[in-house]
This record gives C-alpha cells, sequence and structure tokens, in this order.
C-alpha cells in the first residue's frame, strides 16, 4: 500500500480528517492479519510524520490490543516517534568508530547550530535531530545521515554548509548528485 505524505508548498494540505481516514484505510487492511501491529505503526508514522496519541489509541482499538501493549512498542523501538519531526532528520553516528573519529564534537556543534537537544526539533520545522549506534560506514567516520543521504568524514566546521544545502526547497535533489557524483 502506498501512503501519501504532506504533498509539495503550493499544492493541497492534507488534513488530519483525511490523515485518519488514511489510517482507518490501513486498519481495516490489516484487521485480522497476525503481527500487523509494527507495520500499522510504520504506515501510521508515514501518514502523520509522527504517532500521536489519538492514531495510537485508534490503532489499539481497531488491532485489539491494550493501549499499554501499542504504546510500550512504540517506546521500544527508537524508529517510532510521538513528537513531530522536522522536514529533514538529521542522525548523527555515534558507534564506536565514529565516536571515537569526532562524532560526539559532530553532535555538540550541531545541537549549538540548530539550537535543540536529541529529540528535538527546530522551531521552523525543518530539522529534527538524533542519534544512531551505527551505520555501517564504519570506515567513512564519523558519518551522519539526513533523512537517506549519507555524509562521510563530516566536520564540524562542515556542517553549516551541509545543512544549507537542505534548507532550500530541491536542494535535495542536489546533495543526491553530489554524492553519485563523489563514488564515481
Amino acid at each position: 500500500m502506498t501512503v501519501e505524505s504532506a504533498p509539495c508548498a503550493g499544492c493541497h494540505e492534507v488534513t488530519d480528517a483525511e490523515r485518519f481516514a488514511q489510517l482507518d484505510d490501513v486498519l481495516q487492511q490489516y484487521r485480522d492479519v497476525p503481527g500487523a501491529l509494527i507495520p500499522v505503526l510504520q504506515i501510521a508514522q508515514a501518514i502523520f510524520g509522527y504517532l500521536p496519541d489519538a492514531a495510537l489509541r485508534r490503532i489499539s482499538t481497531a488491532l485489539g490490543k491494550s493501549f499499554s501493549e501499542v504504546a510500550g512498542v512504540v517506546g521500544f523501538y527508537s524508529f517510532f516517534t510521538t513528537v513531530p519531526r522536522g522536514r529533514h532528520l538529521i542522525r548523527v553516528c555515534l558507534g564506536t568508530a565514529c565516536y571515537v573519529r569526532g562524532g560526539k564534537d559532530v553532535l555538540a556543534a550541531l545541537r549549538s547550530a540548530l539550537r535543540v537537544e536529541v529529540g528535538e526539533t527546530t522551531a521552523d520545522q525543518t530539522f529534527s535531530l538524533d542519534v544512531g549506534r551505527c551505520f555501517g560506514a564504519c570506515g567513512l567516520a564519523p558519518v551522519i545521515m539526513i533523512d537517506d543521504d549519507v555524509h562521510e568524514r563530516v566536520r564540524p566546521g562542515q556542517l553549516m554548509g551541509i545543512l544549507e544545502k537542505y534548507r532550500v526547497p530541491g536542494a535535495r535533489d542536489a546533495v543526491r548528485r553530489e554524492a553519485r557524483q563523489e563514488t564515481v
């Protein structure tokens, strides 16, 4: 099933009622599927951008699970979030190689530049900051990911230039083209 997320600027803004209608369609489809909770939560997070309490309650009721069980799963897996995220998710790797090679300094610089703590979103809703334990790119440490884009051997002094590319609409495509050219 494909999930429509919020469309481009100037297009129809998706309302909460429409998001809940999408969730209801998903719940109808998964109602009798064993092991449906995690896939439903993933789809719901894609629909809303996070997992609001009202969505968790609706999922709980539709799947015949207690609210505490649903909330427990959401709390256990770091992928899930119950707070809105920005348009771009920045994850800083703090696995051993990245940590030793300066990941902690990159994280400190991001916290300062964005004026947020880990788990928070900037006031303009552009960036959310999170950490990861290993992205499987230890030879390229320290590494950050912005959305699905990997930035390797990142130094604190490079961050403003990297972030600027994500502030401009359509810039993400340019970032991907640059990344492809670097690997050729």
